[in-house]
Order: C-alpha cells, then structure tokens, then sequence
C-alpha cells in the first residue's frame, strides 16, 4: 500500500536530502514532500524546494562519475549511489569545432545525451522518481509518453525490482516501441495524441486500481522534474564551472527548459559559477509548436494544437510548463523558434556529417533551430553557444530512411574506380 501524502511527509524526510518542501511555482503555497503535484490552493503546479547546505565543486568533484555526483542538490537520499537504479549522467558535452565553422559561429558546444543508459536525457528525470517511488512505498512505475519515457521507465523499473505499466500513443516509431517492450513491462498504446493519453492516466491515478502505481510524469512530476537540472550542472561543470552564453533547449512539455534555468540559477546562487547574463533559447518543430507561436504572437497563454511533425517526442500540444518557457525566455533575453519537418531531417544530417553525432529528430529541431537563429541575426555568433541532443538517431531512423549505400559494385578495384568513387 503506498503512503498517504501526510504520512509520507513524516516519515520520508531523511530519504529526499536537501529537499524539504513541495512548493507552488503559482501561489508559494508550501506542502509536505509527498506524491502530489498540483497545489489545492490555486491547483497550479508543484515544485521541490531545497534547504541547501555547504556544496563546493571539490565535494561534487569526489561523487561518482553520474548525476549522483550532484546528490546534495537533488531530492534523494545520501546513499542514492548504492541503491539499483540506471545511474545516467556524465555524457559528452561535445566541442563542434566543424559544425561552427560551417555556421559561422566562434564557440559551439553540442550536449549529447544518446549515451545515457536507454540513449536519451529520460534517464535523468526518471532516476529521480524511482527514488520517489522506492520511498513512497509504490509497487508499479507508470507513465504517459512519446517513446522515450516509455523505455526509461521500463529499464529503470527492471533494474530496480518494480513492475511496470507504460502508455503511448498508438503509432510511435517502432525503435521506440521495442525499446520500451523488450524490458518485460506491460506497454500499452492508445488510440489518439499524447495529450490523449496523459488525460488517461490522471484518469487511473483517481481511481482505486491505480493505488500503488507511481506515475513518473503525473504524481511523482515534482521529483521527476529535478532530474532535468543535472544537464545544466553538467554542461557548467564541463565547461570549467560557467555557464554558457547562449543555449538551445527542445520543447516537449517544457520542463526541461524550465529546470535547466533553475539548476543554472541554483549553481549562481551558491556561488558555484559566477553570476553573469546567459540566454535560453527554446525549439519547437513547426507541427506542434503552440509555445513557438506564442511566442511569435507576444501571448502569455498557449493554444493547444494536435501535433503533426515526425519529431514525435516533441508531440506535446498542450504543453504544461508553457507559460514558463515564455517566462524564462523573456527574462533572459531568449526566444522561442520553430522548424518544419524538412528542416528537422536536413539538420539531423548536418550534425552527423560536422561532427559525427546521430540525433533522434528532436536534435535535428535544436540543430535547426540553431541555423535558423543564426540566419535571422537573433543569435550572437561570437557568444559560447550550447545546443541540445536529448537522444539517439537510431531511434527515429524513418526520419532519414532516403539515406543508403553510395553504391554497389562488384568485388573489384575496376568496379569500385568504374563507379566513379575514388
């Protein structure tokens, strides 16, 4: 039987670190730390605060060689690293030397998150709910998701002893699909959108048989959420403790974006990088890319849309953390921009070509909206620049499925010097 939020605020403090509230990022109402998301007071959306002691990149410099080398400013326990789980984190924060010449840019950096342990950034976000999960008492991690999450949680429920129960649209590419089937969970696709499906499940979380179940993106999103703040500590340690001038962030949900800012503010706050202006920059492929044309428009609140674009794991049309995009973009002087589907395919080919890196088609977004900003005089050319691959190309290989041998031949040297191919 899991806990009841009041009781698993009085009994599960130690087990979440330096976290010592759920706060309201609407109102600031404050709640124990628990399994709930939205505030009763304002129903807006809930977030972890923290209660942070003495960190100094010394004692992060001594933790393991993954996230949980930042533990202190995370929502786990102190002993997070001995627990099973898929300890993602340390990816390569890639210098593209030829991609900016190509573009015209001095300082280009590429974070490239394939090679976490499912090969995308979900591994981050979803070790923070198995921690939540474990404490709380559930007994099945579950989730909605475009195709990534879906494999994370599967994996990361396997290594970790929980039984699984993951949701997808109907429709996905089929990499992702295997991906997230071939751990041994139940994967259940539903006729109809993400946001189809993400209703569903706040549908099973009010109803009896959804008791014992975690919901990694729904009642443990609070927690969830935290994850996304490591790809910010990262990228800052990686470039000897800064933080970039400039960075390209996709937009699903948008709470990736959102957590990166807080993880860089969290890292100016404690004086672990010096405090100086950078500038978020969010991307949306043209397909569903409501926060996109709220952006375009001078909007603050986004018009859901019913996604078409091949960057399905982006295909969220009614994003939740919207509004704060918009928020953070503004206050650092960013933008939001999108690229159509072509555009997508053209920048996944670019990136590989320059610099040897297979982006799944959200990479192929950021990468594109890179060349976009660049070409529309909104990015500064000479400032350090970071943009985003949150995952593996060989899972949307039907995105670039014209791509093939350059020819066949015999077994020759005559063929192969006939073909044209010395």
């Amino acid at each position: 039987m899991a806990l009841t939020a009041t009781e698993s605020a009085t009994s599960v403090t130690d087990s979440f670190g330096s976290a010592v509230a759920l706060s309201c990022r609407e109102c600031g109402a404050r709640y124990d730390l628990g399994p709930v998301f939205a505030c009763i007071e304002c129903f807006g959306p809930l977030e972890v605060a923290y209660d942070f002691g003495r960190i100094t990149r010394e004692s992060i410099a001594r933790g393991p060689n993954n996230i949980w080398r930042y533990k202190a400013l995370l929502p786990v326990p102190a002993d997070v690293e001995d627990l099973p789980n898929m300890n993602p984190g340390q990816t390569p924060l890639v210098r593209a030397d030829r991609l900016a010449a190509e573009l015209g840019l001095r300082s280009l950096y590429v974070k490239d998150d394939s090679g976490n342990p499912t090969h995308s950034f979900k591994d981050r976000v979803v070790a923070m709910a198995v921690e939540a999960a474990r404490t709380f008492g559930f007994t099945t991690l579950s989730c909605s998701s475009t195709g990534n999450l879906a494999g994370a949680v599967g994996a990361a429920a396997a290594r970790a002893g929980f039984r699984s129960c993951v949701f997808i649209p109907a429709g996905l590419e089929e990499g992702k699909v295997v991906m997230a089937a071939v751990y041994g969970g139940q994967l259940v696709a539903i006729d109809g959108t993400y946001d189809d499906v993400n209703r569903f499940c706040s549908e099973l979380i009010g109803d009896p048989a959804g008791e014992d179940w975690g919901f990694v993106n729904v009642n443990l999103r609070p927690y969830y959420a935290e994850g996304s703040k490591t790809l910010a500590y990262e990228i800052a340690e990686q470039l000897g403790w800064r933080v970039p001038d400039q960075i390209i962030i996709p937009i699903a949900s948008g709470s990736q974006l959102t957590k990166i800012d807080k993880g860089f503010q969290e890292l100016i706050k404690l004086g672990l990088v010096e405090d100086r202006p950078y500038r978020v920059f969010g991307a949306q492929a043209t397909g569903c890319s409501p926060v996109a044309r709220a952006w375009e428009n001078g909007h603050d609140v986004i018009q859901p849309v019913r996604p078409d674009t091949i960057a399905k794991s982006l295909a969220i049309g009614n994003p939740a953390d919207g509004p704060y995009v918009l928020d953070i973009c503004r206050r650092t002087g960013g933008a939001v921009e999108h690229v159509s589907d072509s555009e997508i395919v053209d920048s996944i080919r670019l990136l590989a070509r320059t610099e040897g890196v297979f982006a799944e088609t959200a990479g192929g977004v950021t990468t594109g909206v890179l060349r976009k900003l660049l070409a529309d005089g909104v990015l500064d050319p000479e400032a350090e620049t970071v943009v985003l691959n949150t995952g593996d190309g060989l899972k949307t290989l039907n995105a670039v499925s014209g791509t093939g041998v350059t020819a066949t031949i015999k077994p020759s040297l005559g063929a192969f010097k006939e073909a044209g191919l010395l």
